[in-house]
């Protein structure tokens, strides 16, 4: 009995889009009335500066600006040179408003943008919304991507084999399109509009070395995080333009990064480690579509093992277990315990990755409290709910509210477990969306729960 509930733990994986592109288009990987209560919604952005030297930063920047995902090189550094211009366009769901005005905020304060929304006419970059089955049908891995030199899925599908929309021709940025669905929830909804508007106006790369950025196939960052914008920010500063080559750019970036981020010269630089093409791609294998269990299984060990053989100590370390706990614990919940212990081993050596640790926490706690330790439960799940609410990750702080609940119910403290469940409803309606999306995460996590069993 405890063995089949512990099995549930794998419903609680909180992957955000599928992001495994094909070829060299970035990507990341409606609301109805509700008897629930309110959509709770973020207000208040919380980025933290980076940490990291300037001189790991530099490289990162030529990293994301030069390279395309699939590792292709780019000759060219590319911006828009004008005020940039943005327009919705298809059927947008009521939220989408909301959360791009906000954005737009804060692409104009944070990383000084000359940005603006515009109703009608032409626009630089054009946001069509339209269904999740025509984005599959043009890029099966995609939640969402973006395309230059279009302004509307039509053009696109006609245009889509044509150098007009390949990366790697481009000069300059003028016009580009991007496409993200209305059938999903907020929160993807909005995850969509901040990479893909990121990579439409700046870099098209996405480097897993990254603890702290939106620019990581990881997808554990959502929102634009103080790194993201200092990278922006950079883009446009008044030392670069479109048309400069790597070196060119390369010279520029000492002096651009020491005027934006002067505590950056402070710190040392530390080594750069490349992410080897094997790892992604097993990577790749593991999490995206198509493949079959065994082949996930055997792709989640071989990540395991080159990263242990490559000596990596970040993130990317905790990552590879925590890919395979998530895998394996279907057949031995106990095994993915001692990965996802693993995980939280390696994240524990940089604070930049606390939001790393609390989707980790998310099945150790489900395995406390379906093996009847609420106490335990607790101890991992109170830390981390400002950790997710800061990151403005609405399905990762409902799932831990809702984990609270049980673990709450479990050591005898029902009326705090109503409480919680109940505040916990609005940012799963932001965070996961349609009712039977919130109810069925309801009864997923209160199943966990030993003295549910039995219950129907």
């Amino acid at each position: 009995m405890i063995r089949a509930a512990v099995l549930l733990c794998l419903g609680l994986l909180l992957a955000g889009c599928n992001t495994v592109p094909l070829a060299d288009t970035p990507t990341r990987a409606k609301i109805t009335d509700s008897t629930l209560p309110p959509m709770k919604v973020f207000s208040t952005p919380h980025p933290s500066a980076p940490t990291r030297s300037n001189a790991n930063i530099a490289a990162d920047f030529l990293a994301l600006h030069f390279r395309l995902e699939s590792g292709r090189k780019l000759d060219y550094f590319t911006r828009f040179e004008t005020p940039v211009t943005v327009r919705v366009s298809g059927d947008p769901p009521p939220s989408l408003e909301p959360d791009l005005r906000r954005l737009l905020t804060r692409l104009r304060r944070e990383a000084g943008i000359d940005i603006r929304q515009i109703a009608r006419g032409s626009a630089n970059i054009t946001i069509e919304v339209v269904s999740r089955a025509e984005i599959r049908r043009a890029l099966p891995a995609a939640a969402c991507f973006v395309v230059p030199n279009v302004s509307s899925f039509d053009e696109f599908r006609r245009d889509r084999r044509k150098p007009k929309t390949n990366w790697s021709v481009l000069r300059t940025r003028t016009r580009l399109g991007i496409f993200v669905p209305y059938d999903t929830s907020p929160q993807e909804l909005r995850d969509c509009l901040h990479e893909e508007l990121a990579q439409a106006l700046g870099p098209l790369n996405d480097l897993y070395r990254l603890p702290d950025s939106v620019f990581n196939d990881d997808n554990v960052h959502t929102v634009l995080t103080g790194f993201d914008m200092l990278i922006l920010r950079a883009t446009y500063a008044p030392e670069l333009r479109s048309g400069m080559t790597e070196g060119q750019v390369a010279a520029q970036l000492p002096a651009l990064l020491a005027r934006l981020n002067p505590a950056g010269t402070r710190q040392p630089a530390a080594p750069v480690t490349e992410t080897p093409r094997g790892w992604i791609e097993a990577v790749q294998t593991a999490l995206g579509p198509g493949a079959n269990p065994g082949a996930r299984r055997s792709a989640a060990n071989t990540a395991a093992r080159t990263a242990e053989t490559l000596g990596w100590q970040d993130h990317r370390r905790a990552f590879s277990h925590y890919m395979l706990g998530r895998i394996t614990q279907v057949t031995d919940p106990d095994a993915a315990q001692s990965q996802f212990q693993a995980a939280l081993h390696y994240l524990s050596r940089d604070p930049a990755t606390r939001l790393h640790a609390a989707y980790v926490v998310t099945q150790t706690a489900a395995y406390a409290i379906a093996t009847g330790n609420g106490a335990q439960a607790l101890r991992e799940i109170d830390p981390m709910l400002d950790v997710a609410a800061r990151a403005e990750n609405g399905a990762l702080l409902s799932t831990l509210m809702l984990l609270k609940a049980e673990a709450l119910d479990l050591t005898g403290r029902p009326d705090e477990a109503r409480s919680v469940r109940l505040d916990s409803l609005g940012w799963a309606r932001y965070g996961f969306g349609s009712d039977w999306a919130v109810r069925a995460k309801m009864r997923e996590i209160a199943a966990l729960n030993p003295q549910n069993r039995g219950r129907g």
